[in-house]
């Protein structure tokens, strides 16, 4: 029976795991993804763009501000959204979230040559509380459709990320870099990503799950408490430090090491096309290996690539390095949520964990790959620095999730961190 806003109510037996509706739930999540964090992963584009052309006047640190705050407020506007969204505010939330994006990108069409400060506002801020508005209801929502295949579907959710990594460059490349220009290839750009969030919104269902029954400080000094749930946010935080570095600098790196510049475009487009695949295997490994031991591999072999980056010289390096670190950072980025929910028990509590998980990764935008990199970078374009700095603060994380595994297996042989 309808509920009264809208929303399917929830059924005694639980989540249904599958359904016409789950699945369309799916894909419009899948397209939300394709058009945020798919849309991010593609800002190394930009960052060659306005390093080259469009902000010569700025360093390369300065420019990187601009992607390493969408990608901050993407994940922390959660701290907004999560709470709004356990209250039952979904459709509101990506709505909102939609229409912010969009017009932030026809906004970023109207900047010119030079006027970083207004680049800075619309597509570092704007779009990033756009993004940020919708993430993790889109993601928190598959949840309440699954089960015992939550963890395959959210992995498929989050394919759309990669898989917009790959679809965007190609398309921003082409119209920045050929005859169309800033201004018009921007708003062809922000209406593909318009008519997708629009038939997102029209595909998402949310069902109606029990309201929290305390309130959302109850449940963040909860998460203050559980050692599992702060070691693995502290993980998280720890590798995101050097997780943007090649997403951000790839395309660069390539472009300054006097490799072809038509292949420099496609080196973005290599990396996130693995990621995509890393992605949509997720979910099949995942049941065989566990969340957590997938997620400590990943984590260890993307730390590994990144630091290997000092070697790139040539188109062979470009190719190998980014397939294996688009491949792995795509497993890692898969299994986050999946891990989370993990430590939810209660699905009604899903989007204040995601409000706590946000808090404590408040200092990702001052360490992260961009910022803290392009400063190491220098106008030398001295690369070892920030391939040796990122790989080693990423692989710190490690050392949190290790004693989450060992926790956990130690407390609970069959647990679903190990085995779900």
């Amino acid at each position: 029976m309808p509920a009264p806003n809208g929303q399917t109510a929830c059924s005694e037996s639980g989540p249904p795991d599958g359904g016409v509706r789950a699945w369309r739930t799916v894909f419009g999540c899948f397209l939300m993804q394709f058009c945020g964090f798919g849309y991010i992963s593609s800002f190394g584009v930009y960052q060659d763009y306005y390093t080259r052309t469009y902000l010569t006047n700025y360093p390369p640190s300065a420019i990187s501000w601009i992607g390493a705050l969408t990608s901050f407020l993407v994940v922390n506007v959660t701290l907004i959204s999560g709470p709004l969204y356990d209250r039952g505010w979904f459709y509101r939330l990506i709505i909102v979230g939609s229409l912010v994006q969009s017009l932030s990108l026809f906004a970023l069409s109207f900047a010119k040559p030079g006027q970083f400060y207004l680049i800075f506002m619309v597509q570092g801020v704007l779009s990033g509380i756009g993004m940020g508005l919708t993430y993790g209801p889109c993601m928190a929502v598959v949840s309440q459709h699954f089960s015992k295949r939550r963890t395959l579907a959210m992995s498929l959710v989050a394919s759309g990320s990669p898989l917009g990594a790959v679809i965007h460059p190609i398309m921003l490349n082409h119209l920045l870099n050929g005859t169309v220009g800033f201004a018009r290839g921007v708003r062809a750009s922000a209406g593909l990503v318009s008519a997708l969030l629009l038939i997102a919104c029209s595909f998402m269902r949310a069902r109606e799950l029990p309201a929290p029954t305390v309130s959302y400080m109850v449940v963040v000094r909860k998460c203050s408490h559980e050692v599992l749930f702060i070691l693995m946010t502290v993980g998280a935080t720890l590798f995101q430090i050097g997780f943007y570095f090649p997403i951000f600098y790839l395309q660069l790196d390539s472009a300054k090491h006097d490799i072809d510049i038509k292949f420099s475009f496609y080196s973005l487009v290599i990396m996130n096309a693995a990621c995509f695949i890393g992605r949509c295997t997720t979910g099949i490994i995942a049941a065989y290996t566990g969340v957590l031991n997938l997620i400590i591999a990943s984590t260890i072999a993307c730390s590994t690539i990144i630091i290997s980056m000092i070697a790139l010289s040539d188109v062979a390096s470009v190719v190998v390095l980014g397939l294996a670190y688009g491949y792995f950072s795509g497993v890692y980025i898969a299994l986050i949520v999946p891990l989370v929910t993990v430590f939810t028990p209660d699905l009604s509590e899903l989007g204040s964990d995601f409000w706590s998980l946000s808090a404590i990764s408040i200092i990702e935008p001052i360490f992260s790959g961009g910022p803290i990199s392009g400063a190491l970078l220098g106008s030398q374009y001295r690369w070892w620095i920030p391939s040796l700095f990122s790989g080693v603060s990423s692989s710190r994380s490690c050392t949190c999730a290790s004693p989450v595994l060992k926790f956990a297996s130690s407390s609970s042989p069959s647990s679903e961190v190990r085995y779900s």
